[in-house]
């Protein structure tokens, strides 16, 4: 008797502190199971997997992250050998096909965790899918790795369907849309290098996709640290795509991308769609806060932004989300606080406008972002300002701009990130154009230093800013002096820090308990549209939220 459906091994490499429960996999997991197929899952977020990133983000001094205790929910690495599981795994669920979801600072670590089951793979010529956006804009580098044989660019829910629906019947796959594939057959065998490259079809329409399913997860991945308390919290899809260009972010080039074939990829969820899958894990998961996972939450009409305030009123959970500051009005925050609104996560990163204007292509006054963020204040919603330093051109004088600005926001946090020059962003084709970066080169959220060396704003100087950003930010402008000295990391400077450290902390650190709800911030306030987000996973996440195949990264 055939079997109804195949095997598939996801495989999400990730560490811990890093990216949530990614709603991707969730996603094609509910998709696949509708198929018929069966699911298994190797998640290494709560493994120890020393793959040249900082996991726990102890190379970074945390300045804006309120202390939180994963623990408190009996969360903690695990004991046993990943390389022991993952082969243990395999040997007993027996994939017909390993799908590898990873981020592009992941994806060292996702070729790391496919090598210790090379030999199952080789033995039962089982195929392997990589798939996210940084497949999408670099498939040429992902296609090269011995042991991936398919890379899906742009969106996956069909390519995975009629992938599994030829495996099945044994048939030939290389024609799969949306797919480089790696030529099947003796052509194959004589030369890997032939591939073939499948036209791309248009967007799915979210509104047919079914609740995502987290079954296969561990409960553990759920859990979330925010501003010193951990919560049950679960992502939700909204919105798909943003309407914004920023150039250090990845959805210009996707939008770009898609409207070259005529089609848009910005989509939005119907609201009765968005409140089912609400209700959903309200009542049947007992989730405590939800996280939407939009680019730009507020990215919506009158009309919508009234349809989802009625919904929400009946969920009535403390909820976050990120926007931009020119999306706020006194009505949707006044409005939005009093259905549930909790925190919010605003990019602002960089504080001089004619620098923000040429080389992000963000275009607002300084003086406009001060005002609009008085609005959530009056309201009493916490909110985040994340700015990033260490961009093409930029300089350590440039970065004090962002400093001032900052200064005249009385955020909740503020938070300050090493430019990551990502594939499938516009400033990474600035980058290699001026040569600060190989195109083949593959970057990374959390490394020690930026992977930009320039000249007029070395990596030292942009880890001194990342280092004492939040300080210059808080103290009086008379204490600026003692900070400098604190950017270096001599003796004499180390122990200023210390000291202006624990008085930073007694004097600006919010308390766990400053709101019943606890806050928003991320592992590691990972909020910023540059970084893994959730989130931070950011991504971050943040994290740009669409899910294009196997998207968890705000790239």
């Amino acid at each position: 008797m055939q079997k109804k459906g195949i095997n598939i091994l996801f495989i999400y490499p990730n560490t811990f502190g890093m990216n949530m429960l990614p709603p991707a996999i969730a996603m094609f997991t509910a998709i696949l199971k509708k198929e018929g197929h069966n699911i298994d899952i190797f998640d290494t977020t709560y493994y120890s997997v020393d793959h040249g990133i900082d996991s726990d983000g102890s190379k970074m001094e945390k300045l804006n992250v309120v202390p939180y205790s994963m623990e408190s929910k009996g969360i903690r690495l695990k004991n046993s050998d990943w390389k022991k599981d993952i082969k243990d795994k395999v040997n007993k669920f027996k994939p017909d096909l390993i799908a590898i979801s990873s981020t592009e600072d992941m994806w060292e670590l996702a070729m790391r965790v496919l090598s210790e089951v090379e030999e199952y793979k080789l033995k039962h010529k089982v195929p392997v899918i990589a798939g996210g956006v940084f497949p999408t804009f670099a498939p040429e580098i992902c296609i090269k790795d011995k042991l991936v044989d398919i890379v899906c660019v742009g969106e996956g829910e069909n390519a995975l369907i009629d992938l599994c629906k030829k495996i099945k019947n044994k048939e030939n796959y290389d024609d799969v849309t949306n797919c480089w594939v790696k030529t099947i057959g003796p052509e194959y065998l004589k030369n890997r290098n032939i591939i073939k490259k499948n036209p791309i079809t248009k967007p799915v329409d979210i509104n047919e996709n079914p609740i995502i399913d987290i079954s296969q997860f561990e409960e553990n991945r759920l859990y979330r640290p925010m501003a010193g308390k951990v919560y049950k919290m679960i992502p939700i899809e909204t919105i798909r795509g943003c309407p914004f260009t920023c150039r250090f972010c990845n959805s210009p080039d996707q939008m770009k991308f898609y409207k070259g074939l005529g089609h848009n990829f910005y989509r939005k969820k119907n609201m009765d769609l968005v409140y089912k899958e609400l209700k959903f894990f309200k009542d049947v998961h007992k989730v405590e806060y939800n996280y939407f996972w939009a680019d730009t939450f507020l990215g919506m009409s009158n009309k919508e932004f009234d349809e989802f305030c009625e919904m929400y009123e009946d969920i009535k959970l403390p909820f976050w989300m990120q926007t931009r500051p020119e999306t706020i009005t006194d009505y949707n925050m006044k409005k939005l606080k009093s259905v549930g609104l909790h925190r919010i996560s605003f990019g602002v990163e960089h504080g001089n406008e004619e620098f923000r204007k040429k080389i992000l292509d963000r275009r607002w006054k300084n003086k406009d972002i001060i005002a609009k963020l008085k609005i959530p204040k009056k309201y009493e919603i916490q909110f985040s300002t994340n700015n990033i330093t260490g961009f093409p051109t930029e300089t350590k004088k440039l970065a004090f701009d962002t400093i001032e600005l900052n200064r005249n926001i009385d955020a909740t946090n503020t938070s300050i990130y090493s430019f990551v020059p990502f594939h499938g962003t516009p400033l990474r084709k600035m980058c290699e154009e001026l040569g600060l970066i190989k195109p083949e080169t593959i970057t990374k959220c959390l490394t020690a230093e930026t992977q930009l060396n320039m000249p007029q704003y070395p990596p030292h100087e942009i880890e001194e800013i990342r280092k004492c950003f939040s300080m210059y930010v808080k103290f009086p402008k008379n204490r600026w002096k003692e900070i400098a000295r604190a950017e270096k990391n001599d003796k004499e400077g180390s122990k200023i820090f210390a000291e202006l450290k624990a008085e930073y902390l007694e004097k600006y650190m919010p308390r766990p308990d400053a709101d019943p709800h606890g806050g928003i911030d991320a592992f590691k306030e990972v909020e910023n549209p540059n970084i893994c987000i959730p989130g931070a996973e950011n991504e971050m996440s943040t994290e740009t939220p669409e899910t294009s195949f196997f998207k968890d990264e705000l790239n």
